[in-house]
């Protein structure tokens, strides 16, 4: 859009893809613009995104809308000074929601749109299915010193090894008990490459270094990336909080958190999308997993 968001008042579906870092800001600047009857869609939200931007909706003063989201829909990088360069479509992914009536309300039309779209049992579901916020992170942190000193390296490539792998399996596993402990249940990682590219590889390692579109993308060239910025500020963040309501322990989050926290010069835990931002603070595990079942299990799940 321009830069004048008057224009959406006539609008009856706002499309939001930007970083998730700025969904609070971005929200304040549109809350007046917005009328009744809106839905809001947001592409790579990361952890419970739309539920953190209803929550600054609302505090805005936003009129009820409803909010939706979906991950990033294709891999793609800049080109140039001016383009973008679509390196791979994704051939499925999830739909969630604030709120099951939003998406009970909205998933027909994402799914015309975008055909490869499920709906999730709730959000955490859908945010924990992001496979980059399972990757970026420990990647990242495998080549802290390559990526610190701006060398070249393919990230997705030559960033691997069997060693690193392992990494990516227990930050997998941790983020498996939390679903589960939030009623949802989280694909392999195989299987959601799979899913996206078709890479039908046995293990992680062969998956990674045989997905087309992955096989081109450079490393950071430095720590303020959000390979490590967003994916721990939006993703790692309310997963550890999440975790810490159920019981559940995640010691790769925790460390990866405090890593990034000590070399940043800034407390990720509180800058991050803490539970208080979804409008959760003081629910617990049970207050959670009712304000996720509210308005019913949503229909039309098709796996």
């Amino acid at each position: 859009m321009t830069a004048d968001p008057a224009s959406l008042a006539g609008r009856a579906v706002v499309l939001v893809a930007t970083v998730t870092t700025a969904y609070p800001e971005v929200a304040v600047r549109l809350a007046p613009y917005l009328r009744a009857g809106q839905v809001v869609v947001l592409f790579s939200d990361k952890l419970c995104g739309s539920v953190e931007f209803a929550h600054a909706l609302a505090a805005a003063g936003a009129p009820e809308v409803d909010v939706v989201e979906t991950d990033a829909l294709f891999a793609a990088r800049p080109s140039g000074t001016g383009g973008v360069t679509v390196l791979g479509a994704k051939g499925w992914n999830l739909i969630s929601g604030s709120t099951p009536a939003a998406v009970g309300r909205h998933a027909g039309l994402l799914r015309e749109w975008f055909p490869m779209l499920e709906v999730a049992r709730n959000p955490v579901e859908r945010g924990l299915h992001d496979f980059g916020a399972v990757a970026h992170v420990p990647i990242a942190l495998a080549n802290l010193g390559t990526i610190d000193r701006a060398e070249e390296l393919l990230f997705y490539v030559e960033g691997v090894s069997h060693r690193t792998i392992a990494l990516l399996e227990r930050t997998e596993a941790e983020f498996a008990a939390v679903a589960r402990a939030y009623g949802a249940r989280l694909l392999p990682m195989t299987e959601v490459l799979d899913r996206y590219y078709g890479c039908p590889a046995t293990t992680l390692l062969d998956a990674l270094r045989t997905v087309e579109p992955y096989r081109t993308i450079a490393a950071p060239t430095s720590l303020d990336h959000r390979f490590l910025t967003e994916d721990i500020r939006s993703t790692l963040v309310p997963l550890q909080a999440l975790a810490r309501c159920a019981g559940v322990a995640t010691p790769m989050v925790d460390a990866a958190i405090t890593i990034m926290s000590v070399l940043g010069g800034e407390d990720l835990r509180r800058t991050g999308r803490t539970l208080a931002r979804l409008g959760w603070d003081g629910l617990g595990h049970d207050g959670i997993r009712r304000r996720l079942r509210a308005g019913g299990r949503v229909a039309g799940r098709a796996a």
